[in-house]
């Protein structure tokens, strides 16, 4: 096997910005762009392989036939036909909705799907006043949730944080939050399109109606714990694997390389993806298959790789993740 890459997959929305093009470096004409589905296995939103022999088939496709080799044997036990990640980009002109996620036993329960837990990666920040929610940052009942969205001061009660380029939020099933005007961000998640939308700034869409809450549904699903900080501290380092997040979902590194590495997986029962968020590399996996791999892109290495060379074109970064 060898590694894969896949079309983008863009997503219009009401609060998208104008960065995603450029920094993918598409020649195509889309405004609004405000998520770039880059793995997928979303039913109706399958990446499309755009290399090698496998090019056309879709990444469910990919885990029904190769099935272990591509996810890992653990995994393939675990998850079956589905592919466990989803990795995107995001870009926010706008803010997005405050929203919540359920939980796997919630979303099994209602929605018959995994539940969604998933994390950030802040690569750029438009201004000094670009910023996102991330839990509560004072204790409510769910009867007082519900009557702050009813009054439209629920925003009152969210830790609200300006951001920079490199933070890292962890955001568990449960967690409320919002992706504010002005974010640049990598998103790493449970394969999960569940979404309960709770407060949506009284926005309406271009037909003039204001989007659907779902102020029930959400109720039962936030955890009303408060935090002193819901960010993920972390120590940057150069030339080395960084690890940032280690949940039962993925885990996820940072490399910020401006030396040539190898890394060893041949330990490792599970696929990994890099997500480049700057610079280039060659990557050139144990059976001599070299891709290149640049800022904006992403490429999904199978479970049977064994040890992947980074060959540093330019001082590059890219986050590591598996499961």
């Amino acid at each position: 096997m060898y590694p894969y890459k896949f079309n983008p997959i863009l997503k219009s929305t009401i609060w998208g910005g104008d960065k995603i093009i450029p920094f993918k470096h598409l020649n195509v004409k889309q405004e609004q762009v405000g998520e770039s589905w880059e793995v997928s296995g979303v039913h109706g939103s399958e990446s499309i392989v755009s290399n090698g022999p496998d090019t056309g088939k879709n990444l469910a496709q990919l885990v029904k036939e190769y099935k272990g080799q591509l996810v890992g044997e653990d995994n393939y036990k675990q998850f079956g036909n589905t592919f466990p990640l989803l990795i995107k980009f995001i870009d926010a002109r706008d803010d997005l909705s405050i929203q919540v996620h359920p939980n796997d036993a919630l979303a099994g329960k209602r929605h018959n799907s995994m539940g969604k837990t998933e994390m950030w990666y802040i690569i750029d920040n438009a201004n000094d006043t670009a910023h996102l929610h991330s839990g509560l940052k004072k204790r409510i009942t769910p009867e007082e949730y519900a009557q702050m969205v009813e009054n439209h001061t629920i925003v009152d009660a969210l830790a609200d944080y300006k951001i920079k380029p490199d933070e890292v939020y962890f955001l568990p099933a449960g967690r409320i939050h919002s992706i504010g005007k002005g974010c640049f961000l990598a998103e790493i998640q449970q394969t999960s399109d569940i979404t309960y939308r709770i407060y949506d700034f009284n926005r309406k869409d271009k037909n003039g109606k204001t989007r659907e809450l779902h102020t029930e549904l959400a109720k039962d699903a936030i955890d009303y714990t408060v935090q002193d900080d819901y960010r993920t501290l972390y120590t940057p380092e150069q030339n080395k694997s960084v690890e940032l997040i280690n949940c039962p979902y993925f885990t996820t590194s940072v490399y910020d390389l401006t030396e040539d590495m190898s890394v060893d997986y041949s330990e490792l029962d599970s696929f990994v993806i890099y997500i480049c968020l700057e610079g280039s590399c060659t990557v050139t996996d144990h059976e001599n298959n070299q891709s290149q791999l640049r800022a904006g892109e992403s490429i999904l290495f199978p479970a049977t790789t064994k040890m992947i060379q980074i060959t540093v074109n330019e001082h590059v970064k890219f986050l590591e993740s598996y499961v």
